[in-house]
């Protein structure tokens, strides 16, 4: 029997477009990986096959048909030529989750289908108090288009204001405006590489409210003419907006930890927040049974990709924290450094005739006695035994203005020039060298690391050392990794945030999961 082909076109975020042959009895799964295999997608979560419906994107279930999402033509036989051969069936290759760091998209050419499909939302995005974002996004998708700037060859027009800005900036602004200062921006970003440019325009495009995110319209009531009401959803919950006019006014915003429930039952979609009674729930309708079961889908799925991927974002946030404090410390240590040992430098240059840079010595007698040599403050003997307690016992304060009369503990700090006793003066003295220290209480050593040598006088002695917080590794997976939506990725230790359809028993159950 001769399995008849139909012919599709996928439409990719770079306005590319694929012409593919599939059967008639192939699934969304077979096109979808036709479609990867032929752009050289490999990390593909966070992408989805998606048709027209009603002026709104319906995601493919990927384990169904292709029947279900296309006419009735599709599964038609052709007899005698008769049909459209040449008509093909249209289908989108769309982000159906959106991710707000674009390091968790590990395929560079996934990343760049990611980074277009972005700028597409941004060119429609409607966030007239954020005017001065679409000017920062348009210089790093220039820097991520075309690199550094280049006087020679960025002159003119050498860029469209309509690839960049959405079309009410160009009408405010004018494109003459954008042409002259854009430039600048594009200049200012110089030495900035192509993927950080492309990683930042995902980071700040990401912010922009109506740029992440699926709308679909809902009915407020089941005898309302037309929709009135629009259900958002985000990166990290549900939004809803009340139509005034043409534009749309929030109404809620719930993020997923304060969403108890989401339950359909036929066209009947509820929302019972967290911690309230089930009375106080929102109520809408979506007009048909199959919007119902496809967004109850879709945000089941969202839910499940969200909860998969706080481990490997905390993660990320815990490293970018980590590197910015070590800047921070390391700056710190270098003022502290400048500001403790020049000064005392200086002194000692005064009276020794060194370097300013070079740490003052002392010079000691037989009885350990010592003579200062242009130390003022927070000196001690090489010789002095180990540990927190010694460094504190063998601390010789004296300042330049101390007589001889004045001791720490049970030794004298005698004025420059000055000897011990007389009888001692036969003796020969053997000068021990004494390096200036920073004096920190050292607690007590468990089994961390203890330093060989705590009178080095190195950078790592002058500075106390802070303990590194421990990296909490990823529960599920690591960073980077493939992650599947799919209810079977998950883990089975029963959470409360895992979503789980809850179908009672009952003759019309509801569909619904908990979050």
């Amino acid at each position: 029997m001769t399995v008849e082909h139909r012919d599709v076109l996928v439409q990719l975020p770079t306005r590319e477009r694929l012409r593919l042959v599939m059967g008639v009895q192939a699934t969304a799964r077979e096109l979808f990986q036709l479609v990867c295999d032929r752009t050289g997608v490999r990390d593909a979560h966070f992408f989805g096959l998606s048709v027209v419906r009603d002026n709104e994107f319906m995601f493919m279930d990927l384990e169904q048909k292709l029947s279900k999402y296309f006419s009735k033509d599709w599964g038609r036989e052709l007899q005698n030529g008769s049909g459209r051969p040449g008509a093909a069936f249209v289908t989108f290759l769309r982000v159906q989750h959106y991710v707000e760091d674009g390091r968790l998209i590990r395929d560079q050419v996934a990343r760049h289908l990611y980074y277009c499909h972005l700028k597409e939302r941004v060119l429609r995005s409607q966030c007239a108090h954020h005017e001065e974002a679409y000017f920062l996004l348009a210089a790093y998708g220039l820097q991520a288009d075309l690199g550094n700037y280049r006087a020679r060859a960025h002159t003119g027009r050498y860029f469209e204001p309509q690839a960049y800005f959405p079309p009410w900036v160009i009408a405010k602004r004018g494109s003459a405006y954008l042409l002259r200062h854009v430039p600048a921006l594009h200049r200012e970003q110089r030495g900035l590489s192509p993927k950080e440019a492309l990683l930042r325009f995902v980071r700040e495009a990401c912010r922009l409210e109506d740029v992440p995110v699926h709308l679909f319209r809902l009915f407020k009531d089941k005898k309302e003419d037309r929709p009135t009401v629009i259900l958002g959803l985000t990166l990290g919950g549900v939004r809803v907006y009340q139509e005034v006019g043409r534009a749309p006014r929030l109404l809620y915003d719930f993020p997923w930890t304060r969403i108890g429930r989401l339950a359909f039952l036929g066209r009947r979609f509820e929302i019972r927040p967290d911690g309230l009674p089930s009375a106080q729930k929102l109520v809408y309708y979506t007009g048909c049974v199959a919007r119902a079961r496809h967004l109850l889908w879709l945000l089941r799925t969202s839910h499940q990709l969200h909860l998969a991927l706080q481990p490997a974002l905390g993660r990320l946030r815990h490293l970018e924290q980590a590197q910015e404090e070590k800047c921070c410390r390391e700056k710190y240590i270098g003022d502290a450094l400048e500001l403790d040992l020049s000064p005392a430098g200086s002194r000692g240059s005064e009276g020794s005739g060194r370097h300013p840079s070079c740490l003052s010595l002392l010079s000691t007698d037989s009885h350990g006695s010592s003579h200062r040599l242009g130390v003022d403050t927070g000196e001690m003997s090489v010789d002095a035994p180990s540990g927190a307690e010694a460094l504190l016992e063998n601390v010789v304060s004296c300042s330049p203005g101390q007589s001889s009369g004045d001791t720490v503990g049970s030794r004298g700090c005698p004025p420059q020039g000055d000897t011990q006793d007389s009888g001692n003066a036969s003796r020969p003295q053997e000068p021990w060298s004494v390096v200036q220290v920073t004096l920190v209480k050292v607690p007590e050593a468990t089994s961390g690391h203890v330093h060989s040598d705590q009178h080095s006088g190195s950078l790592d002695d002058v500075c106390p050392h802070d303990t590194p917080c421990p990296v909490p590794a990823p529960r599920r997976w690591p960073l980077g990794m493939g992650l599947d939506p799919r209810p079977s990725a998950l883990d089975g230790s029963g959470s409360r945030h895992l979503l789980s359809l809850d179908l009672p028993g009952e003759a019309q159950p509801p569909e619904e999961f908990v979050v």
